[in-house]
């Protein structure tokens, strides 16, 4: 059975998919697994030893458009996977997606699974609609995309497997020398949640760091999301940033920020003694890596549930504050982090 994965923008939408593929591969004797991914995400699945191939094509913005090599690339892209023939094409996702059940039937497979509010609108075209799920974690609900093919849901919790690319690894070797820090002598914290209300601010950021400092002799790496709030695609924490910045330029050689690619951000989370992590992508990441991850969440007006999007693996822990994230008592954090740093 040749199966294609479609699997649409977001890193850490994609890494939640690898439970998916291994379930796939794992279950069925003989099957092929390819994905078809923009290449802003297909690198997430370099290292994973159950995809046979993934298929990656530009992204096309507004922009994108005017490049012409950009355009015959996807197109091109597209047409060659068509050609494949595959017996079973996955929209994969917890949710219903008009675009990513479009992209699916375009590749024109045999089958095409997908989660659809109402079979109906896509009558003789969807071989395989699906009720999306009610409730239950974006793993598991994609696990459920399976299902026509007679896999039931793993009896254990999924998690995703993955590890930094090496030369991710190598530039954190690097760039920790430089500051004189080492493996697992600091802590990862991180913004990335786009809205205030919904990461951590400036004086929980350097009271926290202040604590692991002093009772557990860590240092932090503190990173966020590159770029202007004002990017209407891809807004950024710079703004937020730079108020823990002027707060502790001169006082705080212990806080060592870094503003860079998402790759080699890996690579210092992956080498972190644990991190901390508003809901994003980079928290999911996080929670694959070694030293785990604490994820904070907002309250239930202010973002998604964690029942749906909380970190997954071996050394993940969350918290979920009533309302704001600033809310959150400093004596619940603490306690947390303590918990997770014996652990790892």
């Amino acid at each position: 059975m040749r199966i294609l994965i479609v699997k649409r923008d977001k890193l850490g939408d994609m890494l939640l998919t690898i439970p998916l593929i291994q379930h796939l591969k794992r279950s069925l004797a003989g099957s092929e697994i390819h994905v078809l991914a923009s290449d802003y995400g297909g690198w997430v699945l370099g290292e994973c030893p159950e995809v046979s191939r993934v298929w990656t094509y530009p992204r096309l913005r507004a922009s994108a458009l005017l490049k012409p090599a950009s355009l015959l690339r996807y197109l091109r892209t597209h047409r060659a996977v068509r050609r494949e023939r595959f017996d079973v094409v996955i929209a994969a996702g917890g949710e219903f997606s008009r675009r990513a059940i479009e992209k699916a039937l375009a590749v024109k497979g045999a089958r095409t699974i997908a989660y659809v509010p109402d079979a109906r609108s896509f009558a003789g075209r969807l071989s395989d609609p699906l009720p999306a799920p009610m409730g239950g974690h974006e793993i598991d609900r994609m696990l459920g995309l399976a299902s026509p093919l007679g896999l039931a849901l793993p009896k254990e919790p999924a998690s995703p497997e993955f590890v930094a690319p090496k030369r991710a690894r190598e530039f954190a070797r690097a760039w920790l020398a430089e500051r004189g820090l080492q493996e697992r002598g600091y802590v990862v914290l991180g913004l990335g949640a786009r809205r205030a209300a919904r990461q951590p601010d400036q004086a929980q950021i350097l009271r926290w760091s202040a604590y692991w400092r002093d009772r557990h002799g860590l240092a932090t790496v503190f990173m966020w999301t590159p770029g202007g709030a004002g990017n209407s695609q891809y807004p950024g924490d710079d703004s937020i940033a730079q108020t823990v910045l002027d707060a502790a330029r001169g006082q705080r050689p212990d806080i060592h920020a870094f503003r860079g690619p998402v790759v080699e951000a890996l690579g210092l989370i992956w080498l972190a003694r644990t991190s901390v992590f508003p809901d994003s992508g980079l928290m999911h990441f996080a929670a694959a890596s070694p030293g785990g991850v604490l994820g904070l969440f907002a309250g239930p007006d202010l973002g998604p549930a964690p029942d749906q999007w909380a970190p997954r693996g071996r050394n993940a822990a969350w918290l979920r504050a009533a309302a704001q994230i600033p809310d959150l008592p400093d004596a619940e954090f603490l306690a947390a982090i303590d918990r997770l740093l014996e652990r790892v």
